[in-house]
């Protein structure tokens, strides 16, 4: 009776298989698996695990992790619209600042990447040279673009990484004020005893106001182009 192999179940069809092993299949695993665990789950070995294939063959398509790590920030970034040079430059940053910032609370792990890489990637091209043509066309002069552009992005990439480091959650604030209060005595510290029972009393809820900070920065920016010149010719 010839020999015939143990059944062991419905074989998966050719045309279904794992599709092949792509640079773009590799970013979007490590931006997937840092999305879910964090950038300090991401390894070679770990990411050619989630593949399901070998860690030597990641080295095919990415020269090493530093190399994924660009990659990774290049694949985020291409979710924030560019800017485009327009009348309303104004409408153009805060689009801006709000799509960033979205951004930024999908992949918790991408900020510090951001600003910490010197990337020169394509896609980190495109989106700078977007907001500073943006920027000039308003009227800023060469050193008033790169302030402004400056300002901007210290305050979306500092105020999202304090947002997500912040030990608290916005829920949380009422009953940590009212635990915190017998320690701040109104006669040392009456200012932060003050606003403490406002937050207990609920009537202020002592969330971090990402548009008020913004708000702050246009409209300094453009009071700085209605004097004529942005001081920095």
């Amino acid at each position: 009776m010839p020999y015939s192999a143990p059944n062991d179940g419905p074989q998966m069809p050719k045309n279904l298989a794992r599709p092949p092993l792509t640079a773009a299949r590799v970013v979007e695993g490590a931006v997937e698996l840092a999305d879910r665990e964090g950038l300090a789950a991401l390894s070679m070995r770990r990411l050619a695990a989630d593949l399901g294939v070998e860690a030597m063959s990641l080295y095919n398509h990415v020269p090493g992790k530093d190399a994924l790590l660009e990659a990774m920030v290049e694949a985020v970034l291409a979710e924030i619209p560019l800017p485009f040079p327009g009348d309303n430059w104004v409408a153009q940053m805060r689009a801006r600042a709000h799509s960033a910032r979205a951004m930024l609370l999908r992949h918790r792990w991408s900020g510090q990447l951001v600003v910490s890489l010197v990337n020169i990637g394509p896609r980190m091209l495109a989106y700078t040279e977007a907001t500073l043509a943006c920027l000039s066309a308003a009227g800023f002069s060469t050193k008033g673009v790169d302030r402004a552009w400056n300002a901007l992005d210290s305050h979306i990439y500092g105020f999202t990484l304090q947002e997500l480091n912040f030990p608290l959650q916005p829920g949380d604030y009422a009953a940590a004020a009212a635990m915190f209060l017998p320690m701040i005595p109104p006669q040392t510290h009456p200012t932060i005893h003050a606003m403490s029972q406002e937050v207990i009393a609920g009537r202020y809820d002592g969330r971090h106001d990402f548009d008020f900070g913004l708000d702050l920065i246009l409209d300094g920016l453009q009071a700085v182009l209605a004097r004529g010149h942005d001081g920095l010719v």
